[in-house]
């Protein structure tokens, strides 16, 4: 009998057990994170509904302090969700009509989304192999470019700290001091990532964070912020966030005041109390979170390395938070299957870049020049990540994945 047999009766019978308690692995597990955290987010939830202040009461001032000092910069700005933060960060920024951001295709909807709204106009960067992070040098080309072939002016750049890896963001930032860019950080998957001995966050000119349920830190449901050490910038969101109303405007107990006079155009994008609530009491535990990620990924790495699937690389001088634990595998689809029949849970982040989908479909400036992105999205497969997994649920996952590849 081979290794390989050996290791495939293991991991057979390891899988048929796991199977038959209903013990699958999921790719996620939200409940689990709950679960972590009960009493303190119960008696946090119930002591909101209590008090009858749902709308920016105090706790969303403890976290919008909080956070904003776990970031490293003077000042955050609750809104409702991730692509709120990143419209109100720029228009705070005062990008809109006849402007140009820079961002990639290889992200989230809601990174760019969230830069449509403010009537700017959208150029994509491809991403770097290695890291699935903007890539710099196709940064500067870009800008070029665009200088050369277009009356739109270029005006900003969002990266996107993704999979829990900082971009390359001295550079960008770099870049966009050389170029006369604004920066506004897309942190929605790097919460406590570091670069160059900074959180990511504090780097450009403005940051957006999410707190959808699934991030590192993660509200009951959805929440953002504005992050930023500028006073004016963090004004005007606070005057956005809420209808353009003055920013010293809050909603009384019996409900929103009437009698307000919005200054410029502004959007209904709160963070409630009950989400900031929670986010108080899950902040103290994001470090240690971050941290068991860190270890999950390193099992994984161990496990993985001398294999053909092509694992996550670090940067260098940078922090990753292992949002995902993101691997190429040439047979992606024939991975996931064998693994989901023997109860472990795979996703795909993301099968598609933004402007191959249909409302996207030949609308930015670019989209022709991003080799990389597009070679990338048939080859990932993210693999489970959370801080609830055990030890034993970790090497059940390498098993299997191990007992794949001799079967190749």
């Amino acid at each position: 009998m081979t290794d390989c047999d050996v290791r495939w009766d293991i991991t057979e019978s390891i899988s048929t057990i796991t199977c038959k308690a209903f013990h699958v692995i999921p790719q996620n597990d939200t409940v689990a994170g709950y679960q972590a955290c009960k009493p303190l987010i119960d008696r946090a939830i119930a002591r909101v509904l209590e008090s009858g202040w749902y709308i920016l009461g105090q706790d969303v001032a403890q976290f919008e302090r909080g956070f904003s000092e776990y970031v490293g910069v003077k000042l955050g700005v609750g809104v409702a969700s991730g692509t709120d933060a990143i419209e109100v960060a720029l228009r705070a920024l005062g990008i809109g009509p006849d402007e140009v951001v820079f961002t990639v295709s290889h992200t989230a909807v809601a990174t760019i989304a969230g830069i449509e709204r403010t009537g700017a106009s959208v150029a994509l960067v491809d991403v770097d192999r290695d890291t699935y992070t903007m890539c710099p040098n196709h940064l500067e080309a870009s800008i070029k470019a665009l200088t050369r072939s277009s009356t739109l002016k270029a005006a900003a750049i969002v990266p996107v700290h993704l999979y829990g890896q900082p971009a390359d963001i001295p550079a960008i930032m770099d870049l966009a001091r050389r170029y006369g860019l604004l920066v506004v950080e897309d942190c929605a998957q790097a919460h406590g990532a570091e670069s160059g001995g900074r959180r990511v966050g504090s780097w450009g000119d403005a940051a957006a964070f999410s707190f959808y349920p699934t991030k590192n830190l993660g509200a009951l449901g959805d929440a953002g912020i504005v992050v930023t050490n500028d006073h004016a910038v963090a004004e005007r969101a606070r005057a956005i966030r809420q209808y353009g109303w003055p920013a010293d405007s809050s909603p009384s107990q019996g409900g929103v005041r009437g009698g307000h006079i919005s200054a410029a155009p502004g959007i209904n994008s709160r963070l409630d109390e009950l989400q900031a609530a929670i986010l108080n009491e899950k902040l103290s535990r994001l470090d240690q979170d971050n941290e068991r990620r860190r270890c999950v990924a390193d099992a994984y790495h161990k496990a993985l390395v001398d294999t053909p699937l092509i694992l996550p690389t670090h940067r260098s001088q940078a922090g990753h938070v292992y949002h995902q634990y993101v691997l190429q595998a040439t047979d992606r689809d024939a991975l996931r299957n064998f693994l989901q029949k023997r109860g472990v849970g795979t996703g795909i982040h993301y099968p598609h870049p933004i402007h191959q989908q249909p409302a996207y479909l030949n609308r930015f400036f670019g989209c022709d020049q991003l080799p990389v992105t597009e070679q990338l999205v048939g080859d990932i497969v993210s693999l489970p990540m959370y801080p609830q997994l055990s030890d034993q649920q970790v090497d059940t996952i390498c098993e299997t994945i191990q007992a794949w590849i001799c079967l190749q």
